[in-house]
């Protein structure tokens, strides 16, 4: 059995405390996402955001059943390009070519350059929520 004095224990402690507390620091730091304007996503591909914007159009390819949201703009002008793959689109209560189109939202994913724009995948409807002033409508 080891036996500290009044003093190493306070060190042994203090040392414990530090630790611990710049563990839970940089966790939360590397939990925590940008939340940027359509307009950057350019800027931060590769990084984990959140996006609120409108949409200003949507499409659904019915072969391969893959919808797109364009936020910040009509395509082919938009900033950032949302897609929903067939095989997700189940995951969703409605259409979101329908239920998002005019609507402002936000989505939160991983940025991806996709030919020179950007796109985020979206595969659960968790990672898109109605932004405060349309989730009344």
């Amino acid at each position: 059995m080891i036996h500290l004095t009044g003093h190493q224990y306070l060190y042994s402690m203090k040392r414990l405390l530090i630790l611990t507390s710049f563990i839970a620091l940089f966790a939360f730091k590397a939990s925590a996402q940008t939340t940027i304007p359509a307009k950057d996503a350019a800027k931060h591909i590769g990084e984990t955001v959140t996006i609120c914007d409108k949409v200003y159009g949507t499409k659904l390819l019915d072969g391969p059943n893959i919808t797109f949201l364009d936020l910040g703009g009509a395509h082919p002008n938009q900033e950032l390009t949302l897609v929903i793959k067939g095989e997700d689109r189940s995951k969703f209560t409605g259409k979101p070519e329908v239920d998002y189109k005019d609507k402002n939202i936000c989505v939160t994913g991983v940025l991806v350059d996709f030919k020179g724009k950007p796109e985020i995948v979206v595969s659960d409807p968790s990672q898109i929520k109605l932004a405060a002033d349309d989730s009344k409508k």
